[in-house]
Protein backbone atom coordinates (compact mmCIF):
# COMPACT_ATOMS: atom_id res chain seq x y z
CA UNK A 1 0.00 0.00 0.00
CA UNK A 2 1.53 3.58 -1.15
CA UNK A 3 -0.90 5.80 0.69
CA UNK A 4 -3.94 6.34 2.77
CA UNK A 5 -6.18 9.03 1.82
CA UNK A 6 -8.22 12.03 4.13
CA UNK A 7 -9.50 14.15 2.11
CA UNK A 8 -11.50 16.47 4.64
CA UNK A 9 -11.59 20.51 5.81
CA UNK A 10 -9.85 20.19 9.59
CA UNK A 11 -9.15 24.39 9.11
CA UNK A 12 -13.03 25.19 8.36
CA UNK A 13 -14.56 28.37 10.18
CA UNK A 14 -17.40 25.33 11.73
CA UNK A 15 -14.99 24.55 14.66
CA UNK A 16 -17.78 20.91 14.89
CA UNK A 17 -16.72 20.70 11.37
CA UNK A 18 -13.40 20.71 11.75
CA UNK A 19 -12.59 19.53 14.83
CA UNK A 20 -14.16 16.33 13.11
CA UNK A 21 -12.12 16.49 9.93
CA UNK A 22 -9.02 17.01 12.17
CA UNK A 23 -9.88 13.81 13.97
CA UNK A 24 -10.08 12.05 10.95
CA UNK A 25 -6.35 12.86 9.58
CA UNK A 26 -5.27 12.04 13.37
CA UNK A 27 -6.57 8.43 13.21
CA UNK A 28 -5.69 8.32 9.93
CA UNK A 29 -2.26 8.91 11.00
CA UNK A 30 -2.31 6.31 13.78
CA UNK A 31 -3.22 3.84 10.99
CA UNK A 32 -0.57 4.39 8.76
CA UNK A 33 1.74 4.08 11.34
CA UNK A 34 0.05 0.88 11.90
CA UNK A 35 0.62 -0.27 8.34
CA UNK A 36 3.80 1.47 7.62
CA UNK A 37 2.52 3.52 5.27
CA UNK A 38 4.72 6.71 4.68
CA UNK A 39 2.68 8.85 2.60
CA UNK A 40 -1.12 10.51 3.65
CA UNK A 41 -3.06 12.14 0.78
CA UNK A 42 -5.67 14.39 1.22
CA UNK A 43 -6.68 18.48 0.96
CA UNK A 44 -4.69 21.49 2.57
CA UNK A 45 -8.48 22.77 3.72
CA UNK A 46 -9.95 26.19 3.47
CA UNK A 47 -10.58 28.73 6.44
CA UNK A 48 -13.10 31.13 6.11
CA UNK A 49 -12.00 34.96 5.43
CA UNK A 50 -12.33 36.04 8.64
CA UNK A 51 -13.04 34.93 12.57
CA UNK A 52 -16.70 35.55 12.41
CA UNK A 53 -17.54 33.47 9.15
CA UNK A 54 -19.32 30.50 9.27
CA UNK A 55 -18.34 29.12 5.43
CA UNK A 56 -15.11 28.81 3.76
CA UNK A 57 -14.00 30.99 1.90
CA UNK A 58 -11.54 30.85 -1.14
CA UNK A 59 -9.36 33.98 -2.03
CA UNK A 60 -7.16 33.16 -5.32
CA UNK A 61 -6.44 37.02 -5.29
CA UNK A 62 -5.14 39.46 -3.53
CA UNK A 63 -7.07 42.47 -4.81
CA UNK A 64 -8.63 44.74 -3.52
CA UNK A 65 -6.63 45.12 -0.16
CA UNK A 66 -9.92 43.45 1.81
CA UNK A 67 -9.06 40.20 -0.20
CA UNK A 68 -5.49 40.02 0.67
CA UNK A 69 -6.20 41.29 4.75
CA UNK A 70 -8.10 38.23 4.57
CA UNK A 71 -5.24 36.14 2.51
CA UNK A 72 -2.92 36.49 5.02
CA UNK A 73 -5.37 36.05 8.10
CA UNK A 74 -6.12 32.66 6.74
CA UNK A 75 -2.50 31.59 6.19
CA UNK A 76 -1.13 33.25 9.40
CA UNK A 77 -3.81 32.39 12.05
CA UNK A 78 -5.29 29.15 10.74
CA UNK A 79 -4.18 27.24 7.80
CA UNK A 80 0.21 27.86 8.56
CA UNK A 81 -0.40 26.70 12.63
CA UNK A 82 -2.55 23.73 11.87
CA UNK A 83 -0.81 21.89 9.72
CA UNK A 84 2.67 22.48 11.52
CA UNK A 85 1.31 20.80 14.07
CA UNK A 86 -0.06 18.44 12.10
CA UNK A 87 3.07 17.70 10.25
CA UNK A 88 4.22 17.43 13.52
CA UNK A 89 2.19 15.27 14.75
CA UNK A 90 2.59 12.69 11.76
CA UNK A 91 6.34 13.05 12.35
CA UNK A 92 5.81 11.60 15.19
CA UNK A 93 4.15 8.50 14.29
CA UNK A 94 6.11 7.54 11.17
CA UNK A 95 4.40 9.51 8.64
CA UNK A 96 7.36 11.32 6.22
CA UNK A 97 4.82 12.86 3.82
CA UNK A 98 1.76 14.76 3.53
CA UNK A 99 0.35 14.72 -0.07
CA UNK A 100 -1.63 17.61 -0.68
CA UNK A 101 -4.03 17.79 -3.77
CA UNK A 102 -3.94 21.20 -5.07
CA UNK A 103 -7.89 21.63 -5.71
CA UNK A 104 -9.69 24.51 -6.00
CA UNK A 105 -11.97 25.45 -3.42
CA UNK A 106 -8.63 25.15 -0.93
CA UNK A 107 -5.78 26.78 -0.21
CA UNK A 108 -3.53 24.87 -1.57
CA UNK A 109 -4.67 24.63 -5.60
CA UNK A 110 -1.52 25.30 -7.74
CA UNK A 111 2.18 24.92 -7.59
CA UNK A 112 2.81 28.06 -6.23
CA UNK A 113 0.15 27.38 -2.84
CA UNK A 114 1.33 24.61 -2.36
CA UNK A 115 5.46 25.42 -2.24
CA UNK A 116 4.10 28.18 0.07
CA UNK A 117 2.68 25.99 2.27
CA UNK A 118 5.76 23.82 1.86
CA UNK A 119 8.13 26.93 3.01
CA UNK A 120 5.85 27.69 5.83
CA UNK A 121 5.56 23.96 7.53
CA UNK A 122 8.75 21.83 6.24
CA UNK A 123 9.42 19.08 3.66
CA UNK A 124 6.77 16.82 5.10
CA UNK A 125 4.30 19.39 2.79
CA UNK A 126 4.15 17.44 -1.18
CA UNK A 127 1.90 17.42 -3.96
CA UNK A 128 -0.46 14.64 -5.03
CA UNK A 129 0.09 15.15 -8.58
CA UNK A 130 -3.46 14.24 -10.14
CA UNK A 131 -3.06 16.36 -13.72
CA UNK A 132 -6.53 16.53 -14.39
CA UNK A 133 -7.20 18.84 -11.38
CA UNK A 134 -4.39 21.60 -13.05
CA UNK A 135 -5.58 21.18 -16.72
CA UNK A 136 -9.33 22.46 -15.71
CA UNK A 137 -8.02 25.16 -13.69
CA UNK A 138 -5.78 26.11 -17.36
CA UNK A 139 -2.30 25.32 -14.98
CA UNK A 140 -0.14 23.46 -17.80
CA UNK A 141 2.97 23.26 -19.16
CA UNK A 142 6.09 22.81 -16.46
CA UNK A 143 4.17 22.51 -12.89
CA UNK A 144 4.90 18.77 -12.75
CA UNK A 145 8.77 19.34 -13.57
CA UNK A 146 8.64 22.59 -11.26
CA UNK A 147 7.49 20.72 -8.19
CA UNK A 148 9.77 17.75 -9.20
CA UNK A 149 13.08 19.72 -9.04
CA UNK A 150 11.80 20.85 -5.76
CA UNK A 151 11.60 17.44 -4.89
CA UNK A 152 7.98 18.19 -4.02
CA UNK A 153 6.18 15.16 -5.57
CA UNK A 154 5.06 12.36 -3.34
CA UNK A 155 2.40 10.50 -5.13
CA UNK A 156 0.75 10.80 -8.51
CA UNK A 157 -2.66 10.00 -9.46
CA UNK A 158 -3.65 9.48 -13.42
CA UNK A 159 -7.46 9.01 -14.64
CA UNK A 160 -7.71 8.37 -18.53
CA UNK A 161 -11.66 9.33 -18.71
CA UNK A 162 -11.70 7.89 -22.53
CA UNK A 163 -8.87 5.14 -23.58
CA UNK A 164 -10.94 4.63 -26.86
CA UNK A 165 -11.04 6.93 -30.25
CA UNK A 166 -14.63 7.62 -32.16
CA UNK A 167 -14.16 4.37 -34.10
CA UNK A 168 -13.47 2.21 -31.50
CA UNK A 169 -9.19 1.98 -31.30
CA UNK A 170 -7.46 1.96 -28.53
CA UNK A 171 -5.46 5.34 -27.97
CA UNK A 172 -2.06 5.36 -26.82
CA UNK A 173 -1.61 6.65 -23.47
CA UNK A 174 1.76 6.85 -22.07
CA UNK A 175 3.23 8.00 -18.55
CA UNK A 176 6.44 7.72 -16.54
CA UNK A 177 6.85 7.50 -12.98
CA UNK A 178 10.18 7.98 -11.35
Amino acid sequence: MATLSCHGNPVHPNAAHAAKDADTFRKTVQLAEMLEVKVIVGFSGCPGGTPQDTQPNWITYRWPPEFNEMLQWQWKEKVVPYWKEAAKFARSHGVKRLAFEMHPNFVVYNPRTLLKLREAVGEEIGAKQRLSHLFWQAVIGGSDHFLENQGAIFHAHMKIPSCFGKSGEIRRAEFAFR
